[in-house]
């Protein structure tokens, strides 16, 4: 009769059962991680998990259309006045469109009525809403460059080099900026005035010398926040294993800023510029509404709602219409922005 082995050897903890091929069951069971994306398609898969974000991603789209796409087939143009439409209200005629009308002409509708000079308020709104994207946008790429750029440059070379440029930021702050617009208004009028002349640069005279000195000033002053951004992000990111292995394979300084650095924070970078999009749309129709904005008959938000102020008893539509504008555009950038936070900031990932 054979013998039991003995409970503590190794034959006696040997099970043959162990052995068997798993099932589907158990090998499902035992995938526990998820599919490997990359950076962009991840942060593209939660963006569009934000419901906030993407609605406003929407109206976004929406008033770029409205702004940019629609005045190339609208009847009307933004400056031109219409003899006894003066003060329409919105969806009316005048008795001279009326007659036409009777005369089987189609007369198209003042859907957000006209203005005091007889001029169709929805075109204006429209062009208005198109400036204001437009100096957003351009303002937000001349911060996005020179705050990263400075910022980054403060960061990678430390040392009295950061100090005077972080000192320099600081200093920069304590200019008025609006003093500095009218400055620069009263100072370039005269050579920009010489130099729309000049075949190629007409549409200088278009924006006027007010909006070049915004961007001006754009250049000069609003791009501190950002190059506080960037320079944080490069300080954290400069003594990583791969920007020391860059430097020992000899590339340059510019190269590990652009290709290393600056490349992975870019997410923060989006994000930041996005933010700053309603910032400059705000400043903009602030100074416009002061009448600091583009030169006249070119439209913006903030200078039809300065211009409506006077009649706000008797027409306030004219002020309804581009302050409900305004802070359609201002809020959606805002919550979008929020929406790409969630979406690509590392620190917001559960």
């Amino acid at each position: 009769m054979k013998e039991n082995p003995n409970p503590l050897s190794f034959q006696a903890r040997i099970n043959p059962d162990d052995f068997l091929p798993a099932s589907a069951q158990e090998k499902e069971s035992l995938v526990v991680m998820r599919e490997s994306v990359s950076f962009w398609k991840d942060g593209l898969r939660r963006l569009l998990k934000n419901k906030v974000a993407m609605v406003s991603l929407v109206v976004v789209v929406i008033i770029m259309i409205f702004a940019f796409i629609v005045p190339s087939f609208y009847p009307y143009t933004y400056k031109e006045q219409i003899r006894g439409s003066e003060n329409l209200a919105p969806m009316q005629y005048s008795e001279e469109e009326l007659e036409r009308m009777d005369a089987g002409e189609k007369v198209f509708p003042h859907v957000m009525g006209t203005d005091k000079l007889g001029r169709d308020y929805a075109i204006r709104v429209m062009m208005g809403a198109r400036i204001s994207l437009v100096v957003g946008l351009v303002a937000a790429v001349i911060i996005f460059i020179i705050g990263s750029a400075f910022g980054s440059i403060a960061a990678f070379f430390g040392g009295w080099v950061d100090i005077f440029m972080m000192r320099l930021v600081d200093i920069m702050y304590t200019i008025p900026d609006i003093l500095l617009i009218v400055l620069l208004s009263f100072a370039l009028k005269d050579p920009l005035e010489k130099l729309s002349m000049t075949p190629g640069f007409g549409w200088i005279q278009v924006l006027g010398a007010n909006l070049i000195s915004i961007f001006i000033v754009f250049a000069l002053l609003y791009w501190g926040g950002m190059a506080r951004m960037v320079r944080s992000q490069i300080l954290t990111l400069k003594e990583s294993e791969y920007v020391t292995a860059a430097r020992a394979l000899g590339a340059s300084n510019v190269r590990i800023i652009k290709k290393h650095l600056l490349t992975n924070c870019i997410g923060t970078l989006i994000v930041t510029t996005t933010l700053q999009i309603p910032s400059s749309i705000f400043t903009e129709s602030f100074l416009s509404f002061l009448g600091l904005g583009v030169a006249v008959p070119m439209p913006s938000l903030g200078s039809l709602a300065g211009e409506a102020i006077n009649g706000l008893n008797t027409y306030p539509y004219l002020l309804f219409i581009p302050a409900v504008t305004i802070s359609l555009i201002i809020l959606s950038f805002n919550l979008l922005g929020d929406g790409l936070r969630d979406a690509f900031d590392p620190k917001m990932k559960n």
